[in-house]
């Protein structure tokens, strides 16, 4: 049987694709080689808590996500960030400092040295940036001084990718900044230009059971469209498009979304097309490991006023960073105990899948302890082992998402979607999925009218 799409892959991208194709009316089938959808999107209840084994928030400062999102019949039920929120806290050496949640945060705060501070405020007279794609620690260097960039910057950049933030390329991690460099001419006026509440981060949502609500009201929707357990070994052209081939037989398709990790879509791309198949399994993605911990609320000397705290470079420290689980959002812990969850590997410590698991839960907690004030062991732990993690937006990533892009121009009906093209989180992954769905669309009605017309050319000799 011949379909429409098919689409290879049922995490969040894969499945905001063809749910967006079949909003369009088209036969859309989607294969994810798992038992389940949802890619690294799990929520997982146990015991009065709940942990995120992987994306935790979403970010609603992207509109077009958040409008499949209301047509989904989410928003309403969508919970922002909870009250206690109030800070966001940074460690450096070891010592965690609070910086209040607002414009002037890092001015009233001692985190930054006089000086550093001082930078900050003729970060308006630096002039926009006329050379070549630079890393974030570069960005952050020449605009902000080289502390900000080494004890703010750094650690955004291994909390958010789990990277290191003088690998990492300004234009592919932190997009929205460099453009304001290029049409402001100034970071700070381009913040204080934006409506209050839009700054990007401002709202994060999540659900009663977590982010894995979203994967599992999109595979509802698509009811039989979506086919488990099956693991797409080849892909190959056809006269009328693709053949799949499949540990459950050969599917065939118009056209093909690939909605998979980076090394497997390298895989299947290796025949059909070797440029981007190079391009794409050249993309780095260390090791994660997502630690849960639960405990009663008086074992925690800590308040947890706060989303969690991003570490600097701290020698003898495996975290990257923590989020104060409870204290973002509700039904996360029982009432009286607090749900902490913290995250190491990643470019800093890719060495630790070395560590057995209880090693590394041993470790998680008692860093955590020290940081935090906590007492006692936790009430409940798990641990999550990525073995693959984050795609790594590395210099060089502009060139990579235009090969991506042109993926259809070097194969005609294929196409890509994912975490690794245009942002890594939830939101970022459903508005190229849309966008990807708009393009399928085109190709299919453009194919169309040409067969069409070559149907009657033939008819009529």
């Amino acid at each position: 049987m011949m379909h429409d799409v098919i689409v290879i892959g049922g995490g969040i991208s894969g499945l905001a694709t063809a749910y967006n194709l079949m909003l369009r009316g088209i036969d859309v089938q989607l294969l994810e080689r798992q038992v389940r959808t949802g890619g690294n999107a799990i929520s997982e209840g146990f015991d009065g808590f709940l942990m995120e084994h992987g994306p935790t928030t979403f970010n609603a400062s992207v509109p077009q996500a958040v409008a499949q999102i209301d047509a989904l019949g989410l928003l309403d039920q969508a919970h922002d960030l909870g009250p206690d929120v109030k800070r966001r806290y940074l460690r450096d050496d070891g010592k965690l400092t609070g910086i209040p949640a607002s414009l002037t945060g890092f001015f009233t705060s001692n985190y930054l040295s006089a000086r550093a501070r001082a930078r900050i405020l003729i970060e308006g007279l630096i002039p926009r940036y006329m050379g070549d794609e630079e890393s974030i620690h570069a960005f952050a260097s020449r605009r902000f001084g080289r502390e900000f960039a080494d004890k703010v910057m750094d650690p955004m950049a291994a909390g958010i990718f789990m990277g290191d933030s003088r690998e990492l390329s300004i234009n592919g991690a932190f997009p929205k900044l460099a453009e304001m460099e290029r049409t402001i001419g100034s970071i700070t006026r381009g913040v204080l230009r934006a409506k209050r509440g839009s700054e990007p981060g401002r709202h994060l949502y999540s659900w009663d059971n977590g982010i894995g609500t979203i994967p599992q009201v999109l595979t509802n929707h698509l009811r039989g469209r979506v086919h488990t357990g099956i693991t797409v070994s080849d892909l190959s052209r056809t006269a009328q498009g693709f053949a799949a081939k499949t540990s459950r037989g050969t599917r065939n398709a118009r056209a093909v979304v690939l909605a998979v990790q980076p090394h497997v879509a390298a895989q299947l791309l290796e025949q059909i097309d070797p440029v981007g198949a190079g391009v794409i399994g050249a993309i780095q993605a260390p090791p994660v490991n997502v630690g849960f911990f639960g405990y009663r609320r008086e074992q925690v000397a800590h308040p947890l006023d706060g989303l969690g705290f991003l570490s600097t470079r701290d020698d003898g420290r495996i975290l990257s960073g923590s989020q104060f689980a409870s204290t973002m959002y509700p039904h996360r812990a029982p009432d009286g105990y607090v749900a902490i969850s913290a995250y190491a590997g990643g470019v800093r410590n890719p060495d630790l899948v070395s560590l057995s698991e209880t090693d590394l839960v041993a470790e998680i907690h008692g860093e955590l302890a020290e940081t935090l004030g906590i007492s006692g062991a936790p009430v409940v732990t798990r641990l999550r082992r990525w073995p693959l993690g984050l795609p790594q937006y590395t210099l060089g990533h502009s060139v990579r998402q235009k090969v991506i892009a042109e993926t259809p121009d070097r194969v005609d009906g294929l196409f890509l979607t994912g975490n690794y093209t245009k942002g890594v989180s939830v939101a970022n992954c459903m508005k190229s999925s849309q966008d990807t769905a708009e393009r399928i669309a085109l190709y299919l009605s453009v194919t169309f009218k040409a067969n069409q017309k070559c149907d009657i050319r033939l008819t009529m000799r």
